[in-house]
């Protein structure tokens, strides 16, 4: 826990936990322990406890949403903890354009909400 409270590492982290490998399913209870975890180690000490509170009942909430709305909820979830979403170019995997070409980037792009 007292790793978590560093924002890089708790970032990583929760990378950690959304990447899936080929086939795998997202395990919905490993994903809220982890967002609990950051949220305990990020959020706790500079929220007040009412805060903390119905910052976790807001992640539950969030969790059962469906549809497009549940990314922009959870970057603002994220937001309240000094984190942010992001979308980074595929460099593990073969990432192709529509027109079937290899693209070989490493560069970021990021999608702040």
């Amino acid at each position: 826990m007292a790793r978590l409270k560093d924002p890089c590492f708790a970032a990583v982290y929760l990378e950690t936990h959304f990447e899936l490998d080929e086939g795998e399913e997202p395990d919905e209870a490993l994903i809220r322990l982890a967002l609990g975890d950051v949220a305990e180690a990020l959020g706790k000490p500079k929220m007040t406890p009412e805060e903390y509170e119905l910052h976790l009942k807001k992640l539950d909430e969030l969790l059962s949403q469906q549809g497009s709305d549940t990314i922009y909820n959870l970057g603002t979830w994220l937001n309240a903890l000094g984190l942010k979403l992001t979308v980074a170019v595929c460099t593990d995997a073969v990432c192709t354009d529509t027109e079937d070409h290899t693209i070989n980037a490493e560069a970021r792009s990021q999608l702040t909400v």
